[in-house]
């Protein structure tokens, strides 16, 4: 009610979605419903992509308003291509560095610019490194990708990223943390962004071009074409496919076909790609080691075939993005893998999936402890065994009314994947709980770049 709050401290939801909000607004009266309604949407469609908040207190709820005065038009979406100026700018900058590495942010997705990214990196014939909200913006088995960043990146992308003199952000922030791998070494930075608070956020930015992504792209694009008039000829190519075999050879492969018990989680993830068509799947992790894991392994080949995400958000998030997947692509496979705290926290909604015939493949890496966070709670876990955890999921999912499964043996991964494959095609959600050993053994990569920068910057 906005005349009476309630005992302090009341809720306020202005306030308290500031920080996530990019434009917040309260209804004061039943007449402006419609028009703030179309503002809302305006603002959400329009300008850089966050959510948008619109309040509507209880009393005004409960007020009546004339049909007549509900004349509402929908809002639209306008999108804007960058200063010609700036885009020559960006295409010389681009043209002339020796090592250049296009830095893929989710903005591409957004701005539905997949196909103008291709025909970009195949043009200058580019290294593609995304960001994990970015992962399948660009075909990680196209001969360019170099793979996704966040919280892990693959040793081919590290060195890439290191030995590159220019970084070609397109709708990236360049931001820095926990979740983005960071740019070492002095080098160029260009940026293309629709969102004029990004440049020079983190990093001194030397050419930024103001647009939206799929514009600014093929201007890009056009205006190379007249510079340069030809496609670059580069042997780049075959330096990342050597670089990925090496590094597939010497780290991947033997945790992809681990025979050992308890299961690798790599083995999972590798029996996982194996069984999907991922041409025609969603797949989403959670946070912690799945994460982790899942960013520099799992193999994204198509735009939203993967789902990344972290930052603020909170264990179990992942099951609640893959129902959500399942209500936007219906006819894909959908698959979660998280792990066992995080199934702890969010398990229930099974219930949620089986009730309203939503057939997700939920994936638990068992491996009865708080993986990552002993370090965290060092004493207590030595002395009490605080990150140990216990339980058998896969019966409370059989429970809840879901296709089930608690699997031990590495052989028995795949024909467990088939099966549950199968109940979704039946309708039936399905939960797969897989013993795994605690594996938080990454490519050294992302620590390789941090200690670079933290060099460079006591140099400085």
């Amino acid at each position: 009610d906005q005349h009476h709050g309630g005992e302090p401290p009341e809720f306020d939801p202005l306030i308290n979605y500031d920080h996530i909000t990019k434009w917040r607004g309260r209804i004061n009266f039943v007449d402006r419903i419609p028009e703030l309604m179309r503002r809302a949407f305006a603002q959400l469609k329009n300008g850089r992509s966050a959510p948008v908040l619109l309040e509507l207190p209880r009393d005004i709820s409960s007020g009546d308003l004339d049909d007549g005065a509900l004349q509402y038009t929908a809002a639209r979406a306008y999108r804007s291509a960058g200063n010609p100026s700036d885009v020559t700018g960006a295409a010389r900058a681009l043209l002339g560095a020796r090592r250049p590495i296009l830095h893929v942010g989710h903005g591409v997705l957004w701005a539905e610019a997949t196909d103008e990214l291709r025909e970009l990196a195949e043009l200058v014939q580019a290294p593609v490194l995304t960001t994990m909200a970015a992962k399948g913006a660009f075909p990680e088995n196209h001969p360019l990708s170099i793979g996704a960043s966040g919280h892990t990146l693959s040793r081919v992308g590290a060195s890439f990223l290191t030995r590159a003199d220019l970084v070609f952000g397109i709708g990236a922030s360049f931001a820095r943390g926990g979740f983005s791998a960071p740019i070492p070494g002095k080098k160029t930075l260009v940026q293309i962004t629709k969102d004029p608070e990004n440049i020079d956020r983190d990093y001194p930015v030397d050419q930024a071009v103001i647009g939206d992504a799929k514009l600014v792209l093929r201007q890009l694009i056009d205006e190379i074409g007249r510079l340069d008039g030809k496609q670059r000829s580069s042997d780049v190519a075959d330096e990342i496919r050597s670089a990925r075999d090496a590094e597939r050879k010497e780290w991947l492969e033997p945790r992809l076909t681990a025979g050992s018990t308890p299961i690798s989680p790599y083995r999972v993830i590798g029996e996982l790609m194996s069984a999907l068509d991922r041409s025609r799947s969603v797949v989403t992790h959670d946070s912690g080691n799945p994460r982790d894991q899942m960013v520099t392994t799992y193999e994204a080949l198509v735009p939203r075939g993967y789902i990344g995400w972290g930052k603020s958000t909170q264990l179990g998030t992942g099951l609640g993005v893959a129902l959500g997947a399942k209500l936007a692509f219906p006819d894909r496979t959908v698959v979660n893998v998280m792990g066992d705290l995080a199934f702890g926290t969010v398990g229930m909604e099974v219930e949620t999936a089986v009730r309203e015939r939503l057939p997700i493949i939920t994936v638990i890496l068992n491996n009865g402890r708080m993986g990552g966070y002993g370090h965290h709670m060092p004493a207590a876990s030595e002395r009490y065994g605080s990150n140990l955890l216990s339980g058998e999921y896969a019966r409370v999912a059989a429970g809840l009314g879901a296709h089930a499964e608690r699997i031990e043996n590495p052989g028995d991964v795949g024909g467990a994947f088939q099966r549950a494959i199968e109940a979704t095609r039946n309708g039936q959600p399905a939960v797969l709980e897989f013993l795994t050993a605690e594996q938080p053994d990454y490519p050294a990569a992302t620590q390789m770049l941090r200690d670079a920068q933290r060099e460079l910057a006591g140099a400085r």
